[in-house]
């Protein structure tokens, strides 16, 4: 018995003048003829659009469109439908009394007369202008940030591009770099044998004026003045062959200051190669930020139309 009472009393609340009145609190209603006039409108859609529900009584809903729909191949069609009997719904956008714009979210429904035929339509619509509002700024704030994103990524692929092309730069004139110190190199290596051969012409004056001073010792006072000479060529072979040392040291010391540059030119021309592939990788990420920013650009043009 107990749950026979609930149920009766549960249906009570379901009751269709009920369901009409809790509607009736929490939607804007209103109620056209089949010609678009306002038979009655409940307080919620009439202050919604800015009016008494006296005022809007009798108003075409014409009258609540803008011009431009009101005028257009689409308004006709909504009515022709509806008088066909055909439910609409949809996000719109309506008129208020004083000319500002609101977003609705409605529902139009035929409604049958006695005789089975439709004489009316009954509009319930959802105020949703707040939410349409925010999502209109978001939409705008997207919008910026994607163009923002999208300037800095254009300006970013720019720099790098610059960047790029003083590495490569850099890569070419290590190269030239290379060339020419390998030209020193082989330069060194010629005057070192240079220098080699000298030495070995001097020791062998050396020797030839030891053997011509031992000859003018043995020709006694004719050959003074052969051992004068023969001493003076062995000087002058010392002194060649100690200017040849200096050279070779000197060789030596700029063939070890040849092979650091090469070291160092080749670590430079590494360490550009390295930069390079670098640098390609970030002008890559630059183009997919830029890319992912007209996407987003995209999608806030797309969501400012829903």
């Amino acid at each position: 018995m107990v749950e026979r009472a609930y149920g009766e009393e549960h249906m009570q609340a379901l009751h269709a003048q009920a369901v009409l009145e809790a509607m009736e609190r929490s939607l804007a209603i209103v109620a056209f003829d089949m010609e678009g006039t306002v038979l009655r409108a409940n307080r919620n859609f009439a202050e919604a659009l800015g009016y008494s529900e006296t005022e809007i009584r009798g108003m075409s809903h014409r009258h609540f469109c803008t011009p431009a729909f009101a005028a257009s191949d689409a308004y006709r069609e909504l009515w022709s439908n509806l008088r066909d009997g055909k439910p609409f719904q949809q996000k719109i956008q309506r008129v208020a009394k004083n000319g500002s714009l609101l977003w609705l979210e409605a529902t139009y429904m035929p409604v049958r007369g006695a005789d089975g035929n439709f004489e009316a339509v009954v509009k319930v619509a959802t105020d949703i202008t707040s939410r349409e509002q925010a999502e209109s700024r978001q939409a705008a704030e997207l919008k910026r940030m994607a163009q923002e994103l999208s300037e800095q990524a254009e300006e970013g692929v720019w720099k790098s591009g610059e960047i790029e092309a003083a590495i490569h730069q850099v890569r070419a004139d290590s190269l030239d770099n290379l060339e020419r110190l390998g030209q020193l190199e082989r330069q060194a290596v010629a005057i070192r044998g240079i220098v080699r051969a000298i030495r070995e012409v001097a020791a062998q004056t050396q020797l030839l004026s030891l053997n011509a001073a031992l000859e003018a010792a043995r020709a006694g006072e004719f050959g003074l003045g052969f051992e004068v000479v023969a001493s003076e060529v062995r000087k002058l072979a010392g002194q060649v062959q100690e200017a040849s040392k200096l050279a070779n040291g000197e060789v030596e010391e700029l063939a070890a200051r040849i092979a650091e540059i090469g070291k160092g030119t080749k670590r430079a021309q590494s360490s550009a190669g390295e930069s390079l592939r670098r640098l390609e990788d970030a002008v890559d990420a630059f183009r997919r930020i830029e890319d992912a920013a007209r996407r987003l650009n995209a999608s806030s043009d797309s969501f400012a139309e829903r």
